[in-house]
């Protein structure tokens, strides 16, 4: 049986992020995004419950202590994977948000592998409950057979494990007022993601803001990685990980969680990171649109008044984080 690292002894900092308001926010990106995409609504809305259809999350809103949280990182898994890196969720979640709590928490990470037997992506999406319930509807993303086939499984809500690395936003899952930001035919060549996080960089300078939240792309496909299993020989270039990754062209409609941020921030964070899962069997992680005349995004996000970073790599690198 593999064992998570005890959540209260692994190094955990914090610190305060800039939260500017939403009506700033949403100026700053109805005109920022109109360079990246032909039609852009912006708006300030109250969240959907997103429990609901199209948007399948584990709790209904994104409101109630918004919190970027990071844990290790690429230098765990690259050039050769470390397997002590195991982690707990729900009680790194509980630490962040405060136990006796609803928690939701949603974002993009390395996979359960002990699970799965095998690396593989994960797609993190559960609720955890003020008396510790977990409803889990995460998902890992895998490449299996000779033919390769990404597939698509869900998580039970008995496994709360991840490893290696992983970009979460967590709440209370309160309801509240929300960014929607609705985009439809790429000009530009920046991905959904990209243009709001440097939209807010361009805008805010050195201060530093975070969102986190989820995304729909309704229409299209996507350029989209899935890790195959851990490299036997190290990796030490994007050239040789891009070969060690396996990408696919998958199609909407894709859901997609994860979080961005403007600054490293002195804490050797990844700026931004989104997993997407489908109601077939597609999932993995989101690089960008690969059909611009047709797509189509709608997401839903909070600004983050927090980040925390946990067991922050002593020993880093800067590759492996697109």
């Amino acid at each position: 049986m593999s064992v998570a690292l005890d959540s209260n002894t692994v190094l955990y900092e914090e610190k305060t992020l800039f939260v500017p308001r939403l009506d700033e926010v949403k100026e700053v990106l109805q005109k920022a995004l109109a360079l990246n995409f032909q039609e852009v609504t912006v708006e300030i809305v109250d969240c959907p419950n997103l429990t609901n259809e199209p948007y399948k999350l584990a709790g209904s809103g994104l409101g109630g202590s918004p919190t970027l949280m990071e844990v290790g990182g690429p230098p765990y898994l690259l050039p050769l994977v470390d397997r002590t890196k195991l982690y707990d969720m729900k009680t790194l979640a509980e630490r962040a948000i405060g136990a006796n709590k609803d928690i939701l928490a949603v974002g993009a990470g390395a996979g359960p592998f002990p699970l799965r037997g095998t690396n593989c992506e994960g797609i993190y999406n559960l609720k955890i409950a003020a008396d510790g319930k977990v409803l889990n509807k995460s998902y890992s993303a895998k490449v299996h057979g000779p033919e390769e086939k990404c597939v698509l499984e869900s998580i039970p809500n008995s496994e709360t494990k991840f490893g290696l690395l992983l970009n979460l936003f967590l709440s209370e899952g309160k309801s509240g007022k929300v960014l929607k930001v609705h985009c439809k035919k790429r000009i530009g060549s920046l991905n959904f993601i990209e243009s709001i996080r440097f939209a807010l960089l361009d805008f805010y300078k050195e201060k530093c803001v975070g969102l986190g939240g989820m995304f729909l792309m309704k229409t299209g496909n996507a350029h989209q990685h899935v890790m195959r299993d851990f490299s036997k020989t190290p990796i030490n270039t994007e050239e040789e990980l891009n070969q060690w990754l396996k990408f696919y062209e998958m199609p909407a409609q894709l859901n997609a969680v994860g979080t961005l941020i403007t600054h490293e921030n002195d804490l050797d964070l990844r700026l931004q990171h989104f997993h997407s899962f489908s109601s077939s069997n597609w999932g993995g992680h989101y690089h960008y649109d690969t059909t611009p005349d047709i797509v189509e995004y709608e997401g839903y996000f909070n600004i983050a008044e927090r980040v925390i970073r946990v067991d922050k790599p002593v020993n880093t690198h800067q590759f492996g984080r697109d």
